[in-house]
């Protein structure tokens, strides 16, 4: 799994460093190793993957919106004693599957902010 897409040679002149527990650095050398690659190599590997990946939104966030908003959007008609259709009921799940996500990441870049 290599993020250099070129054959270019890459110059890394910065370094960042880092304290880990020595439990925290036992699981990081592990996972490396099953990985197959050097420790630092693993590192960068996952920094860089969630630094291009930032914009995009956890799917269970999504999900826990998609459940929020369909008690919100279903228990608002009842509390008032109307009636949901069928129809009605799948239109709205439509809906959610739509804006769930839409609204995720929305959620996730105001974090990030």
């Amino acid at each position: 799994m290599s993020l250099l897409v070129s054959q270019k040679t890459v110059f890394r002149n910065t370094t960042r460093c880092l304290k880990l527990t020595e439990e925290e650095a036992r699981l990081l050398d592990e996972v490396a190793r099953a990985n197959g690659v050097a420790r630092s190599e693993w590192m960068r590997e996952v920094i860089l993957r969630e630094l291009r990946n930032a914009p995009t939104s956890d799917a269970s966030l999504a999900e826990i919106l998609g459940v929020r908003l369909l008690l919100v959007n279903v228990l608002r008609p009842l509390a008032a004693g109307q009636r949901l259709t069928a129809e009605a009921f799948d239109k709205l799940l439509d809906e959610i599957s739509t804006a769930k996500h839409e609204l995720a990441g929305k959620l996730a870049n105001e974090k990030r902010r």
